[in-house]
């Protein structure tokens, strides 16, 4: 890690990618340090979250949220320490939660960012992973649109990762059979074996479809969707009359520049989703239930502090390192939720 006091490294988006994103896509440059303003706090980042909704952002089309500009730092959430306040309500060496991008230095309006206090300062990180978006999003959509009830069986892709880890777990809390879906034998018996699903399938086995049918004896009553691609398809003609299907996400898809070709498979889908009466809502987490982030925590700060609800980092250290584990992200390539530590802990 090169982070000083000196100048501000920034990852900017350089260009626009063409489907999966390249390293070229990326620039690293240098700047001054800013100034903080009236009530604005200085923000020195010492973690960053890298999440597979950023590479929408790198697009320049429609969306919940606008494109990151071309020459423009790249956004992300991040956890920070306060190296100028002026603000009464923070100190230097606060920690804090923010949008700082992908670069060393950031400033922020003070009442844009939140203050961590207690427990969490033991493990400042958790909150961008368990106790920060990724786990709100598995939680509010599990909860809100998947209404788990005990006996039901529930299935979710990218098990071991960020947001599909906390759907199975406080499934399971909730008296479901969890099944979950992952890439590789080691992160299988993970989820399986740490995480106390009832089942994982590898959906790189050339088997997969029948895996998992026979995993889920009596059907699918829920099925978080976060990745789409050949696993929504295994899922499909699984579900069962009543299936919610919470849908925040479509990994698989991120990087297609249009249509995928073949046939129209539209009819099929609508056909089933309207003969089983299966619910299938999409829902962006800022917008739907930001209103309800002390809900969550309220529910899940007890369940990680006995170690009911857990949630592997995988942990990248370096700013300039960022861009290829971005890239390893979309690929499947990271195990746990992805952050990158760009600079020290300590003051």
């Amino acid at each position: 890690m090169n982070q000083n006091k000196n100048n501000n490294r920034r990852l900017v988006l350089a260009s626009r990618p063409t489907g999966q994103p390249v390293a070229s896509n990326f620039r690293l440059e240098t700047a001054d340090i800013p100034r903080p303003g009236e009530n604005q706090l200085l923000l020195r980042t010492v973690y960053l979250s890298l999440d597979p909704y950023m590479r929408g952002r790198m697009n320049d089309a429609p969306s919940y949220s606008p494109p990151v500009k071309l020459n423009a730092v790249m956004c992300a959430g991040t956890v920070s320490r306060v190296e100028t306040s002026r603000h009464p309500d923070f100190h230097p060496g606060d920690w804090v939660v923010n949008s700082g991008g992908w670069q060393d230095y950031a400033v922020a309006d003070a009442k844009d960012v939140r203050k961590l206090t207690g427990d969490i300062l033991d493990h400042p990180s958790r909150a961008l992973g368990i106790l920060g978006m990724p786990a709100f999003t598995g939680y509010m959509g599990l909860m809100d649109i998947g209404q788990p009830k005990s006996g039901e069986t529930l299935v979710v892709a990218a098990a071991s990762g960020a947001v599909g880890s906390v759907v199975g777990q406080v499934a399971k809390l909730k008296g479901c059979r969890v099944v979950g879906v992952a890439g590789g034998k080691e992160k299988c018996r993970y989820v399986t074996e740490t995480l106390g699903f009832d089942a994982c399938i590898d959906h790189r086995d050339a088997n997969f479809a029948r895996l998992l049918a026979d995993a889920c004896p009596h059907g699918i009553d829920i099925y978080f969707e976060n990745v789409g691609g050949a696993v929504f398809d295994a899922v499909l003609p699984l579900l069962n009359t009543s299936a919610r299907i919470p849908l925040c996400g479509m990994i698989a898809h991120y990087n297609s520049q249009g249509l995928d070709e073949g046939k129209d498979r539209l009819p099929l889908l609508e056909s089933i989703l309207l003969r089983k009466r299966i619910r299938l809502q999409g829902f962006i987490i800022g917008q739907d239930y930001g209103h309800r982030y002390q809900e969550f925590i309220d529910a899940m700060q007890p369940w990680v502090s006995t170690g009911k609800v857990r949630m592997r980092e995988d942990r990248v250290e370096g700013l300039e390192n960022a861009p290829q584990a971005f890239i390893g992200l979309l690929e499947g390539k990271n195990f746990g939720k992805l952050i990158v530590r760009v600079g020290d802990d300590n003051l």
